[in-house]
């Protein structure tokens, strides 16, 4: 998580209690790393051996989708399964993504931007929120880092990248 950034922290609550609740059915132990700047990702990254994660959820921030080749380039290096929220992760060279897509979130500020400077009142304009999730895995990533995707998984993604 990015400490700085205290809009996400509020939604990443949230999320970390249905995260916490789904490991405690697994018997799992959740560590949160918190980095918001370079050198933090990197400190992050070399502690996950320590502390003998099995995988890491990187949440969606702007900051890290600025650093997303740092963060692929890691998980990559250190040889972790790293789901991410954003699609455009995993065509960066993550493991795999569950969210939705920034372009099409660009896409929609764009319409946005169009129809208030055709004169439409912005508060008279719908809230949207995302309502395509897409499950994209990178299987030139798996292979990498020697995970077997199973059948089942594969079958339920909305994109495969080779």
């Amino acid at each position: 998580m990015n400490p700085a950034n205290s809009a996400i922290q509020t939604q990443f609550e949230k999320q970390l209690k249905d995260i916490q609740a789904a490991a405690r059915t697994m018997g799992r132990k959740v560590h949160i790393l918190n980095a918001g700047s370079e050198r933090e990702i990197d400190a992050a990254f070399a502690s996950l051996a320590q502390l003998h994660a099995g995988a890491l959820l990187v949440t969606a921030d702007p900051y890290f989708n600025s650093r997303r080749q740092q963060l692929v380039a890691l998980t990559v290096q250190r040889r972790v399964s790293a789901i991410f929220e954003w699609r455009e992760l995993a065509t960066e060279g993550g493991l795999m993504t569950y969210g939705s897509s920034i372009t099409n979130g660009y896409r929609e500020m764009a319409v946005y931007a169009g129809r208030i400077l055709k004169g439409a009142k912005p508060s008279e304009l719908p809230v949207l929120q995302a309502d395509k999730f897409e499950l994209v895995i990178n299987m030139k990533t798996a292979k990498a880092l020697g995970i077997t995707i199973p059948q089942s998984v594969l079958l339920r993604a909305d994109e495969v990248l080779q």
